[in-house]
């Protein structure tokens, strides 16, 4: 049966917003950092309980993002909102401790080809260093994810096994990190794959510490979220305008656009708790503030019910 569409009333999708990082880190111009805390600031009113609002990288791999400490250390912060970062390593998760961020992201690959690409090491010094930052993090209150990249296909390697994913979900899982995001990170994945993946995995964790993360390079983001959360996902990753690309994954693209699944939600009766004007609004000054249009395509389009004044022609027909 089709969840989807014989469910009377549906659960809320959450809408984890992850522009200020994912969105702007292969960025080749420089956004300043008073205009990333004003982003933040204002993707904090607009209804999300998560942000994603940088990276503890080498300035020299993602220059763009340079400025985590300065940006997680003046945002606001309104009760409700978790801020997270990503880390690659403890000197990482050291800088976004004392910036005070409320959970770290760790990131490896599926692939060991993507992961010595992105992350510079074996898949399995990743796991070793992974281990020195949950130690480092217990007792601290702040929260723990791991993401699993290229899950759905690699641009090296192509196709991904799915019990290799699986046995990467119980590997975190059993070093204590909690929360796990399914990353497509090249755009992949197709529905009928998503719905097996995230059933075997929703076998094993709940619902709610699963995270899907899609990019659109291939035009399918959208159909894979609604298969994943037809197969019992309820959070996802999304950026404003459709921003974003992996600076280490050829052909990546941008991520899902978070104006235009809200939109989708919003027009199927799915709650997401997200004030859908405010997106809009947003999204149209990202060309202003980036200097270059973006993908996303409802800021463009408009919502279904933003109607046309009727021509004068037809009125006197």
């Amino acid at each position: 049966m089709n969840r989807v569409l014989n469910t009377p009333q549906f659960d809320k999708l959450i809408v984890q917003e992850v522009a200020p990082r994912d969105g702007l880190q292969i960025k080749p111009t420089w956004v300043e950092t008073a205009d990333k805390i004003a982003l933040i600031n204002a993707l904090s009113t607009a209804g999300f309980t998560r942000i994603e609002g940088g990276s503890f990288v080498s300035p020299k791999a993602i220059p763009a993002l340079r400025d985590g400490e300065a940006v997680f250390q003046q945002i606001e912060r309104p009760p409700g909102v978790i801020y997270v970062a990503l880390i690659p390593n403890l000197k990482g998760a050291e800088r976004a401790l004392a910036s005070r961020a409320d959970e770290l992201n760790l990131v490896m690959s599926a692939s060991q080809t993507h992961n010595r690409a992105n992350m510079r090491m074996s898949c399995e010094s990743s796991l070793v260093a992974f281990g020195d930052i949950v130690r480092h993090v217990k007792g601290s209150g702040v929260l723990l994810n791991g993401s699993v990249a290229t899950t759905f296909g690699c641009p090296f390697e192509g196709k991904i096994d799915e019990d290799r994913v699986i046995s990467i979900v119980d590997t975190y899982r059993e070093m204590g990190i909690e929360g796990i995001t399914l990353a497509d990170t090249t755009g992949m994945a197709n529905p009928r794959q998503v719905t097996r993946l995230v059933t075997r995995v929703l076998e094993r964790l709940p619902a709610a510490a699963l995270t899907l993360h899609f990019h659109n390079t291939r035009g399918l983001g959208l159909a894979n979220v609604l298969a994943a959360y037809e197969a019992g996902a309820r959070r996802f990753d999304a950026a404003l305008g459709g921003l974003g690309g992996c600076p280490f994954a050829p052909g990546a693209s941008g991520n899902i656009c978070t104006e235009d699944l809200v939109n989708m939600c919003d027009e199927m009766g799915i709650p997401t708790g997200i004030d859908l004007e405010k997106l809009i609004a947003l999204s149209r000054g990202l060309p202003a503030l980036l200097g270059h249009d973006v993908p996303g395509q409802l800021a463009k389009a408009g919502r279904n019910c933003d109607l046309h004044p009727v021509p004068e022609y037809v009125l006197q027909i």
